[in-house]
């Protein structure tokens, strides 16, 4: 399944580049990801935890990331499997860093393949929802990341902080007045 998501930073192209490349730190900003290890041959060792409907899988496996410095765009390849339920997923993710008037554009194509039990609860839409709210959750430990790198950036930590907190509480009401058949506003 193909998911395609634009989410704009308010920081200059090379700094959000700059961001990317620190596997670490991006590790730290996907919500359920966990990093284990990079390895001599640059692929990278990671834990996804991630919940789809009413089950939870745990990938475990490689990814590989190929950076064009002089596009800002890059590729990742990933797989993995959830040892657990037994399922098994892959993924290529190209990003593509712009720049806009007052920051930058991000964007991101990714096509997703799961098979296995978590196959039967990975339906577009589900992806889609779910997409959404993790790339909402990384934007705000993204620009919390980016302001804290700037030197007189106190204030604007508290600002990503409260972002972040304020996109939280908003997706978790939308999702009760989904649940209980509340129209969105």
């Amino acid at each position: 399944m193909k998911i395609t998501q634009e989410f704009v930073v308010g920081k200059a192209p090379a700094a959000v580049w700059d961001f990317f490349q620190d596997i670490p730190s991006v590790a730290q900003c996907l919500p359920g990801a966990e990093l284990l290890s990079a390895n001599e041959d640059g692929s990278h060792e990671g834990r996804l935890s991630v919940k789809l409907g009413p089950m939870t899988a745990t990938f475990e496996g490689q990814a590989t990331i190929e950076p064009d410095a002089a596009n800002r765009t890059a590729t990742i390849t990933g797989k993995g499997v959830d040892r657990k339920g037994g399922s098994r997923g892959q993924v290529k993710v190209v990003y593509r860093i712009e720049g806009i008037e007052g920051g930058s554009s991000v964007n991101v194509d990714a096509d997703v393949t799961l098979s296995g039990p978590a196959a039967q609860f990975g339906r577009t839409g589900l992806i889609n929802e779910m997409s959404k709210r993790l790339i909402g959750e990384f934007v705000a430990c993204l620009e919390a990341k980016l302001a804290a790198s700037t030197p007189d950036a106190a204030g604007e930590i508290t600002a990503g902080e409260v972002r972040g907190l304020s996109l939280f509480f908003s997706s978790l009401w939308a999702w009760i007045k989904r649940l209980f058949g509340g129209k969105s506003e």
